[in-house]
């Protein structure tokens, strides 16, 4: 088992920056890809960011030169460098972990992560 725990979240205003991290702990020698997610009220999880063991990393669109996915040398800590920061990016966040997708299959796609954390709440006033 992988467990993960997300902080950093906040309150800030459009164009501010933020910086999110996710601890992880269990069996993380395992873990092969990571993500970060998002969700807002009403709104389907999507995908923000991936990062698998080797440093290969994917975001989508809506977030490519503004959001920065990174990991520590351990592979144990995740983190999410949040800048130019948009209403449209107020959701919860959340981190996950997978142990079965590396490569070009560690994508930003929700259904390929296994181990959730809780989340943490980003939100971006106008």
């Amino acid at each position: 088992q992988v467990q993960l725990l997300e902080s950093g979240g906040g309150s800030v205003q459009a164009g501010g920056s933020l910086r999110l991290s996710c601890a992880a702990s269990g069996y993380t020698y395992s873990v092969t890809c990571m993500g970060w997610f998002r969700q807002a009220p009403g709104k389907e999880r999507e995908g923000v960011a991936s990062i698998d063991i080797d440093g290969d990393i994917r975001y989508v669109d809506s977030v490519k030169g503004r959001f920065t996915i990174s990991k520590n040398n351990a592979g144990n800590t995740l983190y999410l460098q949040m800048n130019s920061l948009k209403p449209e990016d107020s959701a919860l966040y959340y981190c996950a972990a997978t142990r079965s997708a590396a490569g070009s299959w560690c994508l930003p796609s929700p259904r390929i992560f296994h181990y959730w954390g809780q989340g943490t709440q980003v939100t971006v006033s106008s």
